[in-house]
């Protein structure tokens, strides 16, 4: 059993005796009362999905999936194709994906985690850090060194994220890939 504050996208639950799996978490904290945690789910049998509100410390029934540890191959429209060590190849939905598109690129090294239900590839699961360049973004502003200044960023595979601005155009930066969020330039 895991709490709705512990799961994370690419996790699998069941909710009202259907899996179900966590493509985004959105979690509120208030002063008075408990963490409230948004999930966007979608069914894993079915072509639905849903969000829903629980409580921060509700208890869920995770699920425990066969996983694989594969590298991207390809992409072809609508799926991604990955591959294991025995040169398998399974598709998965780049709907099923979520925010984990935006990192995947041709040539990438590092190994994700491909998860099966009842044989079929649902979900992928990336590494906590990738290293990405970025592909575009503004000049800094001189003079403006008050705390913590970030910037936009597109990366290559095109996703956007806030970056320090120190980072420039052909920098390649570290990103946690649970949080997207910058961690340092490489």
């Amino acid at each position: 059993m895991k709490t709705a504050h512990e799961l994370r996208p690419g996790n699998v639950i069941m909710l009202d005796g259907s899996p179900w799996v966590v493509q985004k978490t959105e979690t509120t904290r208030s002063g008075r009362n408990a963490a409230i945690v948004k999930l966007k789910l979608k069914h894993v049998l079915q072509d639905s999905t849903t969000e829903s509100t629980f409580k921060g410390e509700d208890k869920m029934e995770d699920i425990i999936l066969e996983r694989l540890d594969c590298t991207y191959s390809y992409y072809a429209d609508p799926m991604y194709v990955f591959m294991d060590a025995e040169y398998n190849q399974y598709d998965v939905e780049a709907e099923n994906l979520g925010d984990a598109a935006a990192y995947i690129v041709d040539g990438m090294e590092e190994n994700c985690q491909v998860t099966f239900y009842e044989g079929k590839a649902i979900s992928v699961e990336l590494p906590t850090s990738v290293v990405r360049e970025v592909t575009y973004t503004e000049p800094s502003a001189r003079g403006d060194t008050s705390g913590k200044v970030m910037k936009p960023a597109t990366i290559t595979g095109g996703g956007t994220l806030s970056v320090a601005d120190f980072v420039k155009t052909g920098d390649m930066i570290e990103i946690d890939t649970r949080t997207n969020e910058f961690k340092k330039r490489v």
